[in-house]
């Protein structure tokens, strides 16, 4: 035989093998999962309905957390956040794709991340900041709130971050980033907006009514023009979110989260490509709707998300992807910068908006009016460091700055976390509000040592560059307001003298009147140039000697010795940014002038003056709250009633509208007055300094009427609590101060402590108010002062520290001074606003010194 042939039967064998061996193959070829490269590229495409898709998160520098809890990722009981991962995960997903952003906003956390990385991270972060893929946007320290706030510490944590970001990176913020805060101020908006030189301007939280109506105009950007003063210079591009800063439902996808992934892989189950693609152009077009121009901003992250950024960018990676496939609009990784660059492009025009967006309420019982006042003490500290700060600052300037210490670094730190939405606005856990005081007093005893040796540099020698170590070491007394000052509390003899500097930051002259606790009645003062000054002695009532011995232990963890007899009080002269310096010693024959002290019963039906210039007060017992008040050169003459009331806090545990008063909401149940205590005498101090007027209101209200020589205004000191909650009820405390002015339902508050903004009762600028709360709903913050006026008076009260107030009645200020409160209002933060101090196991609840100043 020649060639062998291959028998049949092998050859279909074989046939049938090879057909296997493919089949196979091709069975381990799609089962493989092939690795999808995205397509994310994409920018701006005209014509088309562009979503810019900004990823974010919203890091809150303290909360329920302290800041360094949310930091490190502790205390995860009670919220599990860590800003760490956020940051960490962050560079690593923006590594894996050069087309995606991120934007980050709280310098607080950034600025302890970036002390933590090594050279070689910094760099890369460098790299992705120049990129463009990374970029800061508000850049303070912390998102500030904008209701209970001072202009000067909102520019000062602003310009605290932004030095950081000059400085490391080069680069200075262009956007604004206030999403949180409860309402939103005419000062945030041109001080910290248009004149910071931001483009424009990104906020979260607008009265309810107010954006519905925004919706239907497409209204919710506009210019922002905050001062009428400075007119064009101060607008700006502002937007409210259609909803808040979260992303549009659906599409959350932090770990966990429930909204349905991009499920991509046609080999497994569930693939829902189309179904998203749906659901985002369904999405896009309903904000489409309410937007003008065709882009439209979706904020793609929440409160402390990306803490696995992957998470979110690779679903992010394939929409994306997929819905620009799709074609009917274009999603891209985009930025607030972006975005506003995109809105200027379009030539498009805007509505004007003017004032603020204040009350805040986000349903018809929830206005956030209470944390006008929550909290007074916190707010009240973060006031006075305020000012110490200052003061601070220009010393270690005119001595020299040290950077190894001491210096005011601390206490700028300190006060620029306290500016937090929830700081001082008093909406945070107790044990988080501990910590805020906490650091600012760790702040103030650096930058005490600071101020005391820069003193007695100023006192030793004129040339402040060569003092190093001056031989002069002054006290200062930081619990003045509790009657405790051992500085001053010395025994004045063999020659002893107290020396008192008194410094002036402000850039004018003051005429000020100052009172320190002595122990001694024989004691007389003298100035720099050895001549006597005019000075008075007034006894120290009961009541402060009581908060004395209660909070020195409970501040202290010690009993206080014996209490002074009397406060000292003289009036000082102190040069503009300067210091003046006066001498307490023993007088051996006439010292100080005691004051004469006249007691007046209730059941007496007789009348007494108080002042000694051109204003006087006429208190008449048999109407023991009005006061007739003359002013002797502007010929003014009223009747003024300062009474005292507190609102039932409502339960609305088991109601239909469950809502409570809480930390953040003022929701009244009834409004009760406070009738004054008959029994308790009325106390009148006169002197040649000042004269005081004394009344128990209540067990647990005390007022202190001052009026001193040469002044025309009359300062109100009141002392409230502890709120008494035996019978179960939260209540806060508000005192009215009436006249029979006309003032036709208009007053004025500050817009943090800069500008008046005209309010009128029961009334809306930019839409029809429907009233569902007559109290509430028309309280304003005030941190300066309230004022109100007719064809012939005007009537201001000044405060010591941001507190709510209104008008509810013509010729009447009301001003709410104090609040204690049994139940959550369901706004995150989960615990009822009941502050309270303890000393062992007499815990009381807290206790507060608020002054007013009243000028007509």
């Amino acid at each position: 035989m020649g060639e062998h042939a291959i028998p049949q039967c092998f050859q279909h064998l074989m046939a049938k093998k090879l057909l296997f061996l493919l089949t196979l193959l091709e069975i381990l070829l799609c089962g493989q999962s092939k690795f999808m490269v995205y397509n994310t590229s994409q920018g701006i495409v005209p014509g088309k309905l562009n979503v810019h898709l900004v990823a974010h998160t919203h890091d809150d520098v303290g909360w329920l957390k302290t800041v360094d809890q949310y930091y490190v990722g502790s205390n995860n009981s009670i919220q599990g956040a860590c800003v760490q991962n956020v940051l960490d995960s962050m560079v690593h997903a923006l590594l894996a794709d050069k087309n995606r952003k991120f934007i980050y906003v709280e310098m607080a956390f950034f600025k302890r991340w970036w002390r933590d990385q090594s050279e070689a991270v910094q760099d890369v972060v460098k790299k992705l900041v120049s990129s463009g893929q990374l970029e800061f946007i508000n850049g303070a320290m912390a998102m500030h709130d904008e209701a209970v706030t001072h202009y000067i510490d909102m520019i000062d944590q602003t310009a605290l971050g932004h030095q950081f970001l000059k400085e490391e990176f080069g680069v200075t913020p262009r956007i604004g980033w206030q999403i949180d805060p409860f309402g939103h101020s005419a000062v945030q908006a041109y001080l910290l907006g248009a004149e910071v030189g931001f483009d424009s301007f990104f906020f979260g939280r607008i009265d309810y009514q107010d954006r519905a109506k925004r919706k239907k105009e497409k209204s919710l950007e506009v210019i922002w023009q905050g001062s009428k003063s400075l007119g064009p210079s101060a607008q700006i591009f502002a937007g409210a979110f259609p909803e808040n800063y979260e992303p549009p439902s659906g599409f959350y996808f932090e770990v966990n989260d429930a909204s349905p992934i991009v499920q991509d892989n046609m080999q497994l189950f569930d693939y829902n490509v189309q179904d998203r693609v749906n659901d985002f152009v369904a999405a896009a077009l309903l904000q489409a709707n309410i937007t003008r121009t065709n882009h439209i901003m979706w904020t793609m992250g929440t409160d402390f998300k990306y803490q696995y950024a992957h998470t979110w960018f690779r679903q992010l990676d394939k929409l994306i992807h997929y819905v620009n496939m799709d074609g009917r609009v274009n999603a891209l990784y985009s930025t607030p910068s972006i975005y506003t660059d995109a809105k200027y492009a379009t030539n498009e025009s805007w509505p004007i908006k003017t004032d603020d967006f204040f009350p805040y309420a986000d349903r018809a019982n929830g206005y956030w009016t209470g944390y006008f006042t929550s909290r007074p003490a916190i707010k009240r500290y973060v006031r006075l460091m305020s000012g110490y700060y200052l003061a601070a600052r220009q010393l270690e300037f005119f001595r020299g700055r040290v950077n190894s210490g001491p210096n005011t670094d601390s206490l700028a730190d300190a006060l620029a976390i306290a500016q937090h939405h929830d700081a001082v606005t008093g909406t945070e856990k107790q044990h988080v509000a501990n910590d805020y005081s906490k650091r600012l007093s760790i702040g103030y005893k650096e930058a005490e040592e600071l101020v005391s040796s820069s003193l007695a540099c100023l006192v030793e020698s004129p040339l402040l560059t060569r003092c190093q170590n001056p031989v002069t070491k002054f006290q200062q007394c930081p619990l003045l307001n509790i009657s405790y000052c051992p500085a001053s509390e010395v025994d004045l003899v063999q020659g002893k003298n107290l020396v008192i500097v008194v410094y002036n930051s402000l850039g004018w002259r003051r005429n000020e009147v100052i009172r320190i606790p002595v122990i001694e009645a024989n004691v007389r003062v003298h100035d720099s140039n050895g001549i006597e000054i005019e000075s008075q002695l007034l006894p120290q009532a009961e009541k402060y000697v009581d908060l004395r011995n209660y909070y020195v232990k409970a501040y202290l963890g010690q009993t206080p010795p014996k209490a002074p007899k009397y406060w000292l009080a003289f009036t000082v002269s102190v040069p503009p940014l300067g210091f003046s310096t006066y001498t307490v010693s023993t007088a051996k024959r006439t010292g100080s002038t005691r004051s004469s002290v006249d007691i007046y019963k209730s059941s007496e039906k007789s009348k007494f003056d108080v002042g000694q210039g051109n204003l006087k007060l006429t208190f008449s017992m048999d109407q023991e709250k009005c006061t007739n008040y003359v002013n002797i050169r502007n010929l003014v003459e009223e009747q003024v009633e300062l009474s005292y009331l507190y609102y039932s806090g409502y339960n609305g545990t088991n109601q239909k509208d469950p809502q409570n008063s809480g930390a953040y909401i003022f929701r009244p149940n009834g409004t009760h007055p406070i009738n004054h205590e008959k029994k308790v005498p009325l106390t009148v101090l006169h002197g040649p300094v000042l004269d005081e007027v004394h009344q128990q209101i209540n067990p647990w209200i005390y007022q202190i009427t001052r009026l001193y020589k040469g002044k025309e205004h009359v300062e109100v000191e009141f002392i409230v609590g502890p709120i008494p909650i035996e019978d179960g009820i939260g209540k806060e405390v508000a005192t009215r101060i009436s006249t029979t002015m006309e003032t036709n339902n208009t007053f004025y508050t500050d817009s943090n402590g800069r500008d008046f903004i005209k309010r009128i009762r029961d009334y809306r600028t930019d839409w029809d108010l429907e009233v569902n709360q007559p109290a509430a709903g028309n309280y304003y913050p005030i941190n300066l002062g309230i004022y109100t006026e007719d064809n012939k008076t005007e009537f201001s009260v000044l405060v010591d520290r941001a507190i709510g107030g209104s008008s509810l009645q013509d010729g009447q200020i009301e001003l709410m001074v104090h609040r204690r409160l049994l139940l959550d209002d369901s706004r995150g933060v989960d615990e009822a606003l009941n502050e309270t101090d303890c000393v062992g196991d007499d815990c009381r609840g807290l206790t507060v010194r608020i002054s007013s100043i009243l000028l007509k």
